[in-house]
This record gives structure tokens, sequence and C-alpha cells, in this order.
């Protein structure tokens, strides 16, 4: 059975509307999943957090586990030295990776998203851009964009 609380809380629910935020209720949020990807195999050594696929050798399989540590060995990265984190990350997940290793892994994870960025900041500002031309195209007096397509 219900208790007095509990029954009033059902009787503000039902009968006033309230929600349930308002009584002191609330719902957590669901955890974030991060689903890692295949990828294609460009160079002879296989990076930290992959494995060689054996169906297709071409390609290399994301390992969860190290790839998960690795984010987390980002984060320890501010609080300690390279050398630390590549020895507690071989520690955690089995698979040796030296400081110079992880070093080279950071610095080119960080350029990848650098370049990606401005990238589509970019691609944005070029979007812009043709949207601007095609705009004062139409504004012009006495021509079409479609017109001059056809001349062509």
């Amino acid at each position: 059975m219900w208790n007095l609380q509990e029954e009033y809380s059902y009787y503000l629910l039902k009968k006033e509307k309230m929600s349930s935020e308002a009584l002191g209720f609330w719902v957590l949020p669901k955890p974030y999943i991060k689903s890692w990807r295949r990828i294609p195999r460009i160079a002879r050594t296989v990076p930290f957090g992959y494995e060689v696929d054996e169906e297709d050798n071409d390609f290399l399989l994301p390992v969860s586990i190290q790839l998960n540590a690795l984010d987390k060995a980002k984060e320890h990265l501010r609080q300690y030295s390279y050398r630390e984190v590549a020895n507690w990350l071989s520690k955690e997940t089995g698979r040796y990776i030296s400081h110079v290793g992880l070093r080279k892994r950071i610095h080119i994870d960080r350029k990848r998203k650098t370049t990606t960025t401005v990238k589509r900041k970019l691609a944005k500002r070029l979007e812009k851009t043709l949207n601007e031309i095609k705009k004062l195209e139409e504004e012009s007096l006495g021509s079409s964009y479609e017109g001059r397509a056809a001349e062509a």
C-alpha cells in the first residue's frame, strides 16, 4: 500500500496536472555510448586501439576497451606526464604503447580535429557566399540564371 506522501504526490499529479519536476522527481539522461568504426589500413603498423580484420587485411577493427582507455588517457595528460600515462595505458589495456607513440597519437588526433573544424567553417562560408551570389544574380535586371546556362 501507499503511504501518505505517495498518495499526496499522486493526487497532485493527477488532479492538479502538475509536472513531475515540480514535485522533485527527474529522469536521468541515458548514458552516452561511443561507437567506433572500422577504418582502412593505410600503413604497415597497426595503430593503438585497432587490430587487423581477419577477413580483410585492408581494414582495421576497433578495440573499444583500448579506445575508451585512450580517451581517459587524454584527460589524464592534463595532470600527468606522457610517460606515466603511457605506463598506465599499457597496464590498463594489456597492449604496450610507448610515451613517444602516445604523444604522436594524441598529436595526430588533435591535428585532425583542428583540420576538420577549419574545413567545416570554410564550407559554411562557401555556402553562404554561393547563396549571396545566387541572390545577386536573381536580383539583377534582365538576366536569368537558367537563361545564361541555356545559351552556353
